[in-house]
Parts: C-alpha cells; structure tokens; sequence
C-alpha cells in the first residue's frame, strides 16, 4: 500500500513537531493505541488493539526514526506482528512546512503485509485505514488545541475552513501506517478470518 498526503495544522511547526515526538501524545491519538514506549536510539516500541468490524486483534511492534533534520522532518520505518492475524512492515516521511503561524504536515507512505491480513480486500484495507487517519487527525488537533489554546483562540476567530479527508500525515503513519499495518493484520486475522 502506498499512500501520501498534507494536512493543515493549527499550531507552529515546533509546537507540532513537539506533540509528533512526544510518545505520550501519540499513544493518546492513535486508535486502539495501549503503548507507545521509548527504546533508544529513537526507536519505539508500540502495541494496539484494532476492532474491525466483528473482528479484533493485538498487534505489537517497534517504530524506528531516522534521517531527523528537526523541526522539519524525519523518517519512519516500522514493523508489526499479529500473530496468527499476520505481519506489516513499511517506511514513510513526514515532514513540516511553516504557513505563517501555523504549518502543514506532509507524509508518504510504503506498506506491506503478509499472512492472514495480506488476503484482506483493497477497499477493506482502505476503508480501515481512512476511518483510523480520521480519528488520529481529531485527536491530534484537539490535543494541539488543548496544548496551545492561543492556537483554538486564533482557530475560533478565524472563518472555519474544511478540514481534508484525504491521505493522512506521516508520523501517523509511523503509528498509523503501523497500526493500518497492525490493522491489516486485525482486519486480516479476522477476516478470512475477517478478517
């Protein structure tokens, strides 16, 4: 699976890229999302449990960071196992561009799967995918707002402009594409098995 998008932000690209390397903010945001550890040599270990329709699965893995040019951008490389749901591993970048007081986050993404969750249908993958990109990005945002409310009063006076449904940030992938990898083992387990 190959995936890239942009999504706008309502912070800087400091204060965003502080909350994307803070392993607390991302446990918090990204669904089913139960560990988000530090491991050294900015490496995390991660573990979720994603319910995909009837179906559910534990995943567990490990997100490495690479190429770090901070505040502006990194890399991603990440694994997953599923058991017997199966395995995901891939890579993505993400990066921040400043727009003023605020900045949008950029990402590729490269996936693949393997076992159970590999016989998982496109449209159910991405399907998954898209629903869990949606409610990282609200969660994100809220925490940003949260963290900065300078940023939700500028938001608030600001005229409100639509929010992308389209592709979804990258170091969400790292956790996204990890967990859609996760999620493609879920879904996969269960689905053919589920999956």
């Amino acid at each position: 699976m190959d995936m890239q998008g942009s999504r706008p932000l309502p912070v800087t690209r400091q204060q965003a890229w502080d909350a994307l390397n803070d392993p607390a903010v991302l446990k918090a945001c990204v669904p089913g999302c139960d560990k988000f550890e530090p491991l050294g040599d900015d490496a995390y270990a991660v573990g979720a449990g994603i319910r995909i329709g009837p179906v559910s699965a534990k995943f567990t893995g490990k997100v490495q960071l690479s190429d770090i040019v901070p505040p502006e951008r990194y890399k991603l490389g990440f694994e997953a196992q599923g058991g017997v749901a199966g395995f995901g591993k891939g890579e993505s970048a993400v990066s921040l561009t400043p727009t003023g007081s605020t900045c949008e986050l950029s990402y590729t993404v490269k996936s693949t799967v393997g076992g159970k969750i590999a016989q998982l249908g496109q449209r159910l993958i991405d399907g998954a995918a898209k629903s869990m990109a949606d409610d990282f990005f609200k969660r994100f945002e809220e925490e940003l707002l949260r963290r900065h409310p300078e940023a939700a009063a500028t938001a608030a006076a600001a005229a409100p402009a639509p929010v992308p449904s389209g592709p979804w940030p990258v170091w969400v992938w790292a956790s996204i594409a990890f967990l859609i990898t996760f999620a493609l083992g879920v879904i996969i387990f269960f689905s053919a098995a589920w999956g």
